[in-house]
């Protein structure tokens, strides 16, 4: 932009008879905005009076950055020497510039608390949300003995295939390592007592009642929880569920119920699996590293084990099973239909699951210890 033949850059040059008083020249406005700063910036420390008279002419900017510069030196505005038709604009600005408030110090507090109180809001909706949706369900799985033809047998197979049987060679050589470093763990601290033959018993009340079922509960929540979310958000999000409600069909019995049987009747098989799996790997630790050869164990087991705590871990996998299907498939269904509320959904999913399951794991072991059971 041509400044002109006319346009003079503002200047601030201190008058060599009055050495305290700096006189400005040119044009103090929005235009030379950084001549502004750069030419009080560079004015001497042992100024303590400013002559405007000389300024070709004087707007909003120009006495803003007079203000702070006097604050800046700690100088007296109101000494500050102005034309007379200078001073109303001067002195509206000079109002306003008063009667600002200071900005309050934002140390995020606030915020923090803010955001504590949508989050504790938000779990108690998402509770609220999970206990309706398990009375629905199962008010609906009584339905299916009055009207047997709404149960949907292929998908209910299909499922159990794709979260029991794809599902348990993982579970399975999972469930062996923890066996085997639950032995070397239990051997490292019995060998010192000479009781190194009570890993055996370590190992079968640790898998029997909590690793077993624990690690197969944890292992589905990564596994199928988000797999079932994932699926049934991606539908509500090509509006297929608003298609089968339209179609007066039921998304629960269409789409929840063959999810929920299929995990209700493999997490128990799976945990199964996983206490076998977790007993073979004690095994093979002392046979390889215990020097408690096979035949030993075998019948040390034998001789040890006792059916309650089979029957402590079995009970809580029906639990568990009905815990992670019912989270996975509510947050499916409370995808609000964008790419970014899938991810998030998924993730919630995924995590509400292990908390849940690890939460309601520790509660039944402290009821069971009560129960001296």
């Amino acid at each position: 932009m041509s400044k002109g033949p006319n346009h003079h850059p503002p200047t601030a040059t201190v008058d060599p008879g009055e050495p305290g008083t700096l006189r400005l020249q040119g044009r103090w406005t929005l235009r030379y905005a950084n001549e502004l700063g750069d030419a009080l910036r560079a004015a001497p420390e042992g100024v303590t009076q400013v002559d405007a008279g000389g300024c070709e002419r004087l707007d909003t900017l120009g006495v803003l950055q007079l203000l702070r510069f006097a604050e800046r030196r700690g100088l007296d505005f109101q000494g500050f020497r102005f034309r007379d038709d200078q001073q109303p604009l001067v002195a509206a600005i000079e109002d306003v510039h008063d009667e600002r408030p200071k900005r309050k110090r934002d140390t995020g507090f606030k915020a923090a608390l803010g955001r504590l109180g949508f989050a504790v809001v938000d779990n108690y909706r998402e509770v609220m949300a999970l206990i309706a949706f398990l009375g629905e369900v199962l008010v609906k799985l009584l339905r299916l003995f009055k009207e047997p033809s709404r149960f949907r047998v292929i998908a209910t197979v299909h499922h159990m295939e794709q979260v029991g049987l794809d599902a348990a060679p993982l579970v399975a050589l999972l469930s062996f390592m923890v066996g085997a470093v639950i032995a070397f763990l239990g051997a490292m601290v019995l060998r010192d007592f000479g009781a190194t033959i009570f890993v055996v018993e370590l190992v079968n009340a640790a898998f029997l009642r909590e690793f077993g079922v624990l690690l197969t509960a944890i292992l589905l929540a990564g596994r199928t929880a988000s797999a079932f979310t994932a699926q049934i958000g991606m539908m509500v999000n090509r509006e297929e569920v608003d298609a089968i409600r339209v179609l007066g069909l039921d998304p629960i019995d269409l789409l929840v119920i063959p999810r929920v049987l299929a995990l209700l009747v493999m997490l128990p098989l799976l945990t199964f699996i996983a206490m076998v799996a977790g007993l073979l790997g004690g095994m093979a630790v002392g046979a390889l590293n215990l020097d408690i050869p096979a035949v030993a164990y075998m019948a040390r087991m034998h001789e040890m084990m006792e059916m309650r705590h089979f029957v402590v871990g079995m009970v809580k996998a029906p639990i568990f099973a009905m815990i992670i299907a019912l989270i996975g498939c509510l947050e499916g269904l409370q995808v609000q239909g964008t790419a970014q509320s899938l991810g998030e959904r998924t993730t919630s999913s995924v995590v509400q699951s292990i908390s849940m399951v690890i939460v309601i794991d520790a509660f039944a072991a402290l009821w069971f210890m009560q129960m001296d059971y």
